[in-house]
Parts: structure tokens; sequence; C-alpha cells
């Protein structure tokens, strides 16, 4: 029976939570401020982070690039597509989470500020069904930290929800996993349960997440009982 703590849906950032893509992110921006006669750091580089592609397509034009800002979202995100063909890099425990994911009957989204041209062959790389569906970033106005592609995912996901499972999808049986600070704000303020697993970005303790070093072990088990933490600590 399915109790009303139970875990009804997962909705998973792509960048450093799902695949190890973000080296290939900062190889590819090295790449293009070089060839653009401009310079490029480190520090640069990770302030970019889980930030929206048209937000960090203006940096890069800050740094010398002289492309508009589509260009470069596109150019960059060839780039990295073109590294994750073959083997796309896994982050720990993410593909044995979202196997028993898909094994239990919890629904789960992409939501990611990567442009479809990337998230599709990540999607293709997984079985059939794995992910329902992507909410890109180039399906939303505003990109993390705000919470707009987590609310249109949401919105999408519950939109057949009952008629699939005789029950509402509800936010505090949801829960969002994410590794960027951008990525967890938006998560949080969407209103659903949120789950960090930083990366390359250092997280403050939060009332408003809950946060675990890896997904490295994870089990579905383990989301349901962060769901009844979550749900003591609203009480």
């Amino acid at each position: 029976m399915v109790g009303m703590s139970d875990l009804q849906a997962v909705f998973w950032d792509m960048d450093g939570t799902l695949v190890d893509t973000e080296p290939y992110w900062i190889d590819a921006e090295y790449e293009l401020v070089q060839a653009h006669g401009g310079t490029w750091s480190e520090e640069k580089a990770h302030q970019l982070v889980g930030q929206a592609l048209t937000y960090s397509a203006g940096i890069l034009q800050e740094a010398g690039v002289d492309l508009t800002k589509e260009q470069i979202i596109t150019h960059l995100s060839a780039q990295v597509a073109a590294r994750c063909a073959e083997a796309p890099p896994w982050r720990p425990g993410a593909l044995e989470l979202l196997t028993e994911l898909k094994f239990a009957g919890i629904r789960c989204a992409l939501v990611t500020m990567s442009w479809k041209l990337l998230a599709d062959p990540i999607m293709a790389a997984l079985p059939e069904g794995t992910f329902e569906f992507a909410v890109t970033g180039d399906m939303v106005s505003a990109g993390k930290p705000d919470p707009e592609a987590y609310e249109l995912a949401f919105e999408k996901m519950a939109g057949d929800h009952t008629e699939r499972t005789g029950e509402a999808l509800v936010k505090d049986r949801s829960i969002a996993i994410e590794d960027s600070v951008p990525g967890t704000a938006a998560a949080a303020a969407s209103g659903l349960v949120t789950l960090a697993v930083p990366h390359y970005s250092t997280l403050p303790a939060s009332q408003q997440w809950h946060q675990w070093k890896t997904l490295d072990g994870a089990t579905v088990a383990d989301l349901q009982t962060l769901l009844k933490t979550s749900a003591a600590a609203a009480v």
C-alpha cells in the first residue's frame, strides 16, 4: 500500500549531479576564450557552475568572445556533447539510484540549464523511460537560481499524475537532486524537497535543503527516509 509519505517523483539536475561534465565545460570555455584572444581562469569558470547558459555566455563575451550568446551556447554544448557521445561520465551512484527508482515505479524527470542539444544524448544513453521528459535551459525564460525550470517540470508531471496513479502529485513528496548553489536555490524556491550533493560547489548548511556527500550507495529507502525527515522538520 502506498503511504502518504511515500516518494512520488524525483527531479534530477544533470551537469555535476547526473554526469560529471563540468570539466568538459571548463575545457571548452578555455579553448573558446583563448581562440578569441581573451583570458580565462578557474575562478571565473567555477562562477559559472549551475548558472543559466545565457548568463554564462554573457560572462564569456566580457572575457573577449566575439560571438552572440546563442552562438557561444551552441558551440560549447556541441563540444561537451561530442565528449559525452561515447561514454557519458556518470556521477557515482547516479545510475544505480536511477535504476532502482525506475524499478520502484517512481517517476523521474531531468531539469537542467543545459540546452536540448546536450540533454538529448545524455537521456538517450539511458534505458528507455528512465526519464519521462526533460526541462532544459532553452525552454525557460529565467534560469537557475530562478525556480521556473523546476516549477515547469512539476507542473508537467502533475498534469497526468492523478490519472496514472490515482493521487495528486504533491511537492512535499517529490525530491529535487542538485549539486550547485544556483540549482539548489532554484529547487528549494520551487517548494520541492531539495537534496544537495555538492561536487564543484560548496554549499552552506541550511534548513531549506538536505545535504549528502555522495549518491554512491544511495537507495530509494534513503530517499524515503529523507522525506520523513523533511516532513518531521516542517511540523
